[in-house]
Parts: structure tokens; C-alpha cells; sequence
């Protein structure tokens, strides 16, 4: 069954990114090209069929890892469509599914889901577009990789409050000597 899943890193204290949506604290651990060393991300991203992002979350993999200079310069790393919601024009890249859309998720998560298949669909980003998910009743697990360390300010994990019901604590993992990880199921109300 496919299930859809927000996978993503935070700093200790509940933060994607800083206020400049940089992540300089999550890559000085190292790692692949999804910011988790030592963690499951070539498993996980075996069993994703289709991925959601945000206009932040694109333009700062065209900044960092596509563009010409960019100072971890790679190819696109996905080969599974991917819907960009944004208000913007952005560029497209070469050869890569990139869908870009605006407005409400339930019709372009009906869209994701068929084009997933029996894999997954990731949710990779941002936390406002994770909570626009939650909100219609689409999302099934969190999966969050917590640094050991904090920022203090900057794009929150889950711009949300979720109390009831809570959510439900599937598996915490250590991974490494500076992360650990932690699955929870979403418990949707009603």
C-alpha cells in the first residue's frame, strides 16, 4: 500500500533549515545527497515513486547541486517525477519530470499517488507543505533524522499543532554519533 511520508532532517531543537534556509549545519556531518549520514536514505529512496516539494526547497537544490558553480555540483538526483508547488515561475532542468503546481494538495496528491504506483511519496519539503498534507488527511508517517544541533531560529519542521490525536511513535534509531532517527505514524482525526 502506498503510503505518503514526510522524510526529513531537523536540528535538535525542531528546525529544517536556518532563516536563510541554509543547511551548512546538517552537510558538515557529511553524507549523500539526502543530508543523512549513515542513514537509510538509499533504502528509503528506493520505494519512492513520487515526490512533493516547495519553491524553497527546489531552489536551493538548483543553487547548491544543479546550477553551473554550484559548490556541490551533481545531476538532478531524482528520477521519479517531482511536483513543485509554487505561486513563481521557476526554471525547469533539463531531462528531469518536474510538474509544477499551485493550490490545494488533495487533487495533485491523487495525481502523485496513481503516477507512485505501489512505492511512496515523499513529502521532502518544506514543513508548511508537509502541514498542507497533514491538514487534508494525507499524510501517513514522519520520518525524521534529528541533528545534535540547534539553531535557534529558522524554518520549522512542522509548522503545526499536532495534539490530538498524537502522533504515534513507530521506531527511534541511532545513527551514528550525531543523529538519531524517529518514525511516527500519523493518526488522523475522525
Amino acid at each position: 500500500m502506498t503510503k505518503t511520508q514526510y522524510y526529513t532532517a531537523s536540528s535538535l531543537d525542531g528546525f529544517l533549515a536556518d532563516e536563510q534556509h541554509g543547511l551548512d549545519w546538517l552537510f558538515q556531518f557529511g553524507g549523500d545527497a539526502g543530508g543523512e549520514p549513515g542513514g537509510d536514505y538509499p533504502e528509503f529512496i528506493a520505494r519512492v515513486g513520487a515526490i512533493a516539494m516547495g519553491a524553497h526547497t527546489y531552489e536551493w537544490i538548483l543553487a547548491h547541486q544543479i546550477q553551473p558553480g554550484a559548490q556541490m555540483h551533481q545531476p538532478w538526483p531524482y528520477t521519479q517525477p517531482v511536483w513543485v508547488f509554487t505561486s513563481r515561475e521557476l526554471p525547469t532542468v533539463d531531462g528531469a519530470d518536474i510538474r509544477f503546481v499551485r493550490g490545494d494538495v488533495r487533487p495533485v496528491h491523487e495525481e502523485m499517488t496513481r503516477a507512485a504506483g505501489e512505492r511512496n511519496v515523499w513529502v521532502m519539503g518544506g514543513g508548511e507543505l508537509a502541514g498542507q498534507f497533514h491538514d487534508q488527511g494525507l499524510l501517513d508517517e514522519i520520518l525524521v533524522t534529528v541533528a545534535s544541533v540547534t539553531l535557534g531560529r529558522g524554518m520549522p519542521l512542522m509548522p503545526r499543532r499536532i495534539t490530538t490525536p498524537p502522533l504515534q511513535l513507530l521506531s527511534a534509531e541511532l545513527l551514528g554519533p550525531g543523529f538519531a532517527q524517529l518514525v511516527y505514524t500519523v493518526q488522523n482525526a475522525g
